[in-house]
């Protein structure tokens, strides 16, 4: 499914005034597709996905995947959208403890009422298109950072989402494991012909984005060659 952010404004509460988070942010990204978003900390980044997630309602403008504004939707409606269609990866792997890496995704299926014969099949034909079949058995504790990112992106999938949107993928890996995660996330976005959107602080590994996004002080600032372009407008540079 195709997402287009369109002229999204978002603020927050900052005492007596309101902070702007997002200043009228568009962009469109396309199925099979990684888009990547950089930009300082506090550039708006993590709010553009929150609101791409519809975990956070923007003050204006729209957010429509294929067509459809979820920024118009009730919380019920957006916990609907986000079960049916969205996969989150969030920067922390949030695994729990107790669960072996199998467990992990099938308590997506087992809260979402699924049957969970079909829901086992499935995750661990996810669990060997990130490469961990062997480790379905086992804890967080007894996985590498890696190895924990991996399941965290394979949980994400378990939805069988359109849209996945990913938060500082590698932040807590070294460059080596940093570097097949993104290569994961390609061959996941092209395999799966997902609309993949990415925020990242590692701009190393840029090359392997489709396009990439630079955003400062809550608008879209800069194309990834450094050729300035009039705030609030598209900069997307393609890198492939």
């Amino acid at each position: 499914m195709t997402l287009h952010i369109d002229d999204v404004t978002l603020t927050y509460p900052d005492g007596e005034q309101r902070l702007t988070a997002l200043d009228h942010v568009s962009l469109t990204a396309e199925p099979g597709t990684l888009t990547a978003i950089v930009g300082p900390s506090g550039s708006g980044k993590s709010s553009l996905l929150a609101v791409a997630a519809t975990l956070i309602t923007p003050d204006s403008g729209r957010v429509l995947l294929n067509g459809r504004d979820l920024a118009q939707l009730s919380r019920t409606e957006t916990a609907k959208a986000r079960r049916e269609g969205i996969g989150i990866v969030f920067q922390t792997s949030n695994l729990l403890a107790s669960l072996t890496a199998l467990d992990q995704l099938l308590v997506i299926a087992h809260i979402a009422g699924r049957d969970m014969d079909a829901a086992r099949i499935q995750a661990m034909d996810l669990l060997g298109a990130v490469g961990l079949v062997p480790q379905a058995d086992k804890r967080p504790s007894q996985l590498s950072g890696g190895q924990r990112q991996r399941v965290t992106i394979a949980r994400g999938l378990m939805n069988q989402p359109s849209l996945l949107l990913v938060d500082e993928p590698t932040s807590a890996l070294d460059r080596h494991r940093g570097e097949a995660v993104l290569d994961l996330l390609r061959e996941l976005t092209t395999d799966r012909n997902l609309t993949t959107v990415m925020v990242t602080h590692d701009h190393e590994h840029l090359a392997t984005a489709d396009a990439v996004i630079e955003l400062t002080d809550g608008r879209i600032a800069t194309l990834a060659d450094g050729d300035a372009v009039e705030p609030g407008v598209v900069a997307i540079a393609s890198t492939r």
